[in-house]
């Protein structure tokens, strides 16, 4: 466990917006010290979808850093509150998830995260151990624990009550049972995004209310998505998925604004800050490119998720693809039926190829001059079947050989 109590703060304070309350994380980092118990570290997540983002990873990582201060993190599975789905943020009432979907999502996070955590000091906990346990009066006694005044402060709850948009009685139960599952787990602390802190503050209450020391809370912030505005998000289409493509996590990376870099540097980069201030004044000497250093960026993340060669095979096909202006080789080929003269409808061609996830988004690229047939950009959706091997450019990364 790490002696030095100011050198542990400053690697927990490391892109954290909010740490409630610093001097309680030193007397804990001290007390931990003293009695030779790592910390107990907990963070949430919902199985909401099959595969994490690199904005999942941004909580994921300062779990990394209290492991690598010897400490023992928690990466909660919240199968029991996946059934209810998180309201925060949301303008109206979450679909739930199905018990099938939770399961089969929460398997599929246990094979990711490993891939940054140590197995070693890491304990991976499901909610409903505990909630499916439960009796009716005891969550009855939960939710004596707050108001619904407290609960109306939400900015969320707030806007849709103001809106008279629908609140249902069990996205209050929601930040109840976050909180309690803190006193399940007998937290120190918790780490959440910036959205989270009113739920991550209920678990504070719910100790204190259940004689628990309350757990120091530690906020994230929302890293953004290749846009550079929204948070990266799936639905956006602005994410980098942890299981994408070795080529295409190295595409999308190398495609971000030279400062949004250092903002994913600082929050998912294992390089010591001093490092990454050591690049930032090369690049302002012009001692290095930019783009060099993104690159190198881009080479630490592939080679995370899917090893060293993985990565240098994708900066090799980066290279050859945009830098020398060629075409990939090994681009995927789509075999059109030809019947007379025939017209070939984009939207429907790229959907079935699994270019894009529908027509309505071909559309959308197609007008945005984001679609090109032989290097020439599209301004219809239907056109005549061209020659075979003609090659269509979606976006800057994807590609179709038509046979």
């Amino acid at each position: 466990m790490e002696k030095d109590i100011d050198k542990s703060i400053d690697l927990i304070s490391r892109g954290a917006v909010e740490i409630i309350a610093e001097e309680d994380l030193r007397k804990r980092l001290e007390k931990a010290l003293s009695e030779d118990r790592p910390l107990r570290v907990k963070a949430g997540f919902d199985p909401t979808a099959p595969d994490l983002h690199l904005g999942h990873t941004v909580l994921i990582q300062k779990m990394r850093h209290f492991q690598e201060l010897g400490h023992e993190v928690i990466f909660l599975i919240g199968d029991f509150t996946g059934l209810i789905g998180d309201p925060t943020g949301k303008s109206e009432t979450r679909p739930p998830l199905t018990p099938d979907q939770v399961q089969e999502n929460a398997a599929t996070y246990k094979e990711q995260i490993f891939k940054i955590l140590d197995p070693g000091r890491t304990l991976i906990a499901f909610n409903s151990k505990w909630m499916n346990k439960m009796a009716s009066i005891d969550m009855i006694r939960l939710c004596a624990k707050y108001t619904v005044a407290r609960m109306l402060e939400r900015e969320d709850f707030k806007q849709r009550f103001t809106q008279q948009r629908p609140i249902a009685i069990h996205e209050f139960i929601y930040p109840l049972i976050q909180g309690y599952d803190s006193l399940a787990l007998k937290a120190d602390v918790e780490l959440g995004g910036t959205d989270q802190k009113f739920n991550l503050l209920v678990g504070r209450q719910i100790q204190k209310e259940y004689g628990q020391e309350p757990q120091v809370v530690i906020t994230m912030p929302l890293l953004e998505g290749l846009d550079g505005i929204q948070k990266m998000s799936k639905s956006l289409g602005n994410y980098v998925g942890i299981t994408e493509e070795p080529d295409s996590m190295f595409g999308k990376i190398m495609s971000i604004s030279d400062e949004l870099m250092f903002r994913y540097y600082e929050l998912l980069s294992a390089r010591s800050l001093e490092e990454i201030e050591q690049l930032k004044r090369g690049i302002e000497a012009g001692a290095v490119h930019p783009k060099d250093v993104k690159a190198q960026l881009a080479y630490e993340l592939v080679e995370r998720y899917h090893g060293s060669e993985a990565a240098e095979k994708a900066r090799q096909q980066f290279d050859t693809q945009f830098s020398k202006g060629q075409v990939p080789e090994d681009i995927p080929e789509y075999v059109i039926e030809r019947d007379g003269e025939g017209r070939l409808f984009i939207p429907r061609l790229l959907k079935e190829a699994g270019l894009v996830k529908s027509s309505s988004e071909a559309r959308r690229l197609i007008r945005q001059g984001g679609v090109s047939l032989d290097g020439k950009k599209l301004g219809q959706e239907e056109i005549d079947i061209p020659a075979s091997r003609a090659v269509i450019k979606v976006g800057k990364r994807r590609y179709l050989r038509l046979v």
